[in-house]
């Protein structure tokens, strides 16, 4: 691969000539970028099956280089198009067919000219690129391979090593010992690194504050958002929304606390099922089977994806020492198929993940298969709608199921936890993100203490320290794991989706008939329209209060269901 791309330097100057030239340029550039795609995912997924192997991480990283020859030698490609006068370019769209895909993502670099540079700066800043993910790729390397992790003792005799596999799972125990011992056993060797943790987080800010500059934006935030046409809006009422909603976070706090039988609510209580003599396990097979007939109302079409995935082998399931901890989807390989990720360990919240994981999926799949490749990568706005909408239809196919009291409390209780972590507590990670982006933009140098300082007080405000769940200050040093902070602005997203997701499921499981043709149109189309317009097609308008309000308003019946119930 890289030898074919010195022959883009061919189609350097010619751009303008014709639109059958401009056609030629643009497809040799996809074909090349279709390509280092499926060879990166490949190294980046063998490298996540097993962190501490050396070969697959070299790998990894070679990919960063050919990124970045593949990006310096394109720069100019951009600037070139820019140079095309817009009614030039608009009669070589009418009269060439074959441009038709790329109609969009050409509009778009027009929409792009006053943050794009010339020549010369471009491939500088593609250059730059090579240096882009350091900050990132330490800090994975770090948490998730080299920490000293230690390994304690249960209630019940067993050992556990608190990784970040280990705390997920192990948070949720119901004997409050245990919980505290897990928190304190994970937090305290954060805590033990909060200075590198620190520095490498700090690392990114600066190279976010160096695109920022360069590109010629005013803040960070704008940099992070333009590029997917997101009006600032979009992220400031979600804060602005959600601070102002904090009373229903903290009714839902006073319930968890009412059925845990505890007098005072700590941090460390907020992950056990809220009701002690229930706690709902599944196999994988199990775990297969309810996300399939959960998914049964978005028809043959979806379903024949999700049979696809479930039995093909895409997911890669269990846990495993060294492998990445979490879960994501890879749906880059255009030619092939999406793959899974996960670290499956039986309860409720990995069916969910799963169920997640595998909206992505067949998002990935859809669009791939009914996209050109210029407009196969849809909007990441757009990407957790479609894992969120699962999250909320497997949760009604087991409400409609389950009777027994007990149980039916646990699961609304865990569908309560879906709106404390996706839309409160995704906030709160996006106001911290905004905040020390700003701090950096004002010229603070943060290091780790400053960083633990910041994420504190909102955590405490979010949780309402003073009254209702006290949080330790040791807790502070949360923000040190979190992997999304290195990836720009994207937190916010999953709260916005998961608004606009219950709108949406909400009219298919009252099978709304247009609602999911449309709703399946939209995992079709790729990035070939913006996100806000997209989601409004469906019905959805995110400039809206709407969205946000009615997420709320089913909380808070949600609430108001448990406590008739108890």
């Amino acid at each position: 691969m890289v030898a074919r791309l010195s022959r883009l330097d061919e189609f350097k100057g010619t751009l303008s000539a014709s639109s059958v030239r401009l056609l030629d340029a643009l497809n040799y550039l996809s074909e090349l970028e279709k390509e280092f795609i499926l060879i990166a995912a490949y190294a980046t997924m063998l490298s996540d099956q097993d962190t501490r192997q050396s070969e697959p991480l070299a790998m990894k990283q070679e990919m960063v280089q050919l990124r970045t020859q593949l990006s310096s030698a394109a720069s100019f490609i951009e600037p070139e198009i820019l140079r095309i006068p817009e009614q030039m370019l608009n009669a070589y769209l009418d009269e060439n067919v074959g441009l038709s895909p790329y109609r969009h993502s050409l509009e778009d670099a027009m929409r792009r000219r006053e943050h794009t540079l010339d020549d010369v700066q471009e491939r500088l800043i593609a250059e730059a690129g090579l240096m882009a993910d350091t900050a990132e790729e330490a800090h994975s390397i770090l948490v998730n391979a080299d920490m000293p992790y230690r390994v304690i003792k249960l209630s019940d005799g067993t050992d556990a090593k608190i990784d970040p596999t280990g705390y997920t799972l192990h948070r949720t125990r119901q004997q409050r010992e245990d919980r505290i011992n897990v928190f304190n056993a994970f937090f305290e060797v954060l805590k033990g690194f909060e200075r590198t943790l620190g520095t490498e987080l700090y690392g990114e800010l600066k190279k976010n504050l160096f695109y920022r500059e360069v590109r010629k934006y005013r803040s960070c935030l704008e940099s992070a958002l333009f590029p997917d046409n997101i009006p600032e809006k979009v992220y400031l009422n979600l804060l602005e929304n959600v601070n102002a909603n904090l009373p229903s976070l903290h009714r839902y706090l006073e319930l968890r606390k009412r059925l845990l039988g505890l007098d005072q609510l700590h941090y460390y209580d907020l992950y056990p099922s809220m009701v002690k003599e229930v706690d709902l396990r599944f196999s994988y097979g199990e775990a297969k089977k309810a996300v399939l007939d959960a998914m049964a109302p978005l028809g043959g079409e979806y379903l024949g994806v999700l049979n696809r995935a479930l039995s093909e082998r895409w997911i890669d399931v269990l846990p495993n020492e060294g492998k990445r901890a979490g879960a994501y989807m890879e749906g880059h390989a255009y030619d092939v198929h999406p793959y899974v990720l996960t670290n499956f360990n039986g309860r409720y919240d990995d069916v969910s993940t799963l169920a997640h994981e595998l909206g992505h999926a067949v998002h990935s799949s859809f669009s791939n298969h009914y996209q050109h490749f210029a407009n196969s990568s849809y909007p990441i706005f757009l990407a957790e709608v479609a894992s969120t909408v699962n999250e909320a239809l497997l949760m009604n196919y087991h409400l409609e199921r389950i009777k027994d009291k007990a149980e039916r409390v646990s699961l609304l209780g865990g569908y309560l936890e879906g709106f404390r972590t996706t839309m409160f507590r995704q906030t709160q990670f996006a106001e911290f993100e905004l905040r020390i982006h700003e701090a950096a933009e004002g010229g603070e140098a943060l290091a780790g203490e400053r960083l633990t300082s910041m994420y504190l007080d909102i955590l405490k405000r979010y949780y309402g320290h003073e009254k209702i769940c006290v949080i330790d200050d040791l807790y502070g040093v949360e923000w040190a794991y979190i992997p999304h902070f290195y990836m720009d602005f994207y937190v916010y997203q999953y709260a916005t989706s998961f608004t606009a997701s219950q709108a949406i499921a909400s009219r298919i499981i009252e099978g709304d008939k247009d609602l999911i043709e449309r709703y399946i149109g939209m995992l079709k189309s790729g990035s070939s329209e913006y996100a806000i317009p997209t989601l409004k097609k469906v019905g959805v308008d995110m400039l809206s209060r709407e969205p946000f309000d009615l997420a709320m308003k089913r909380m808070n019946e949600i609430i108001a269901e448990i406590e008739d119930l108890i």
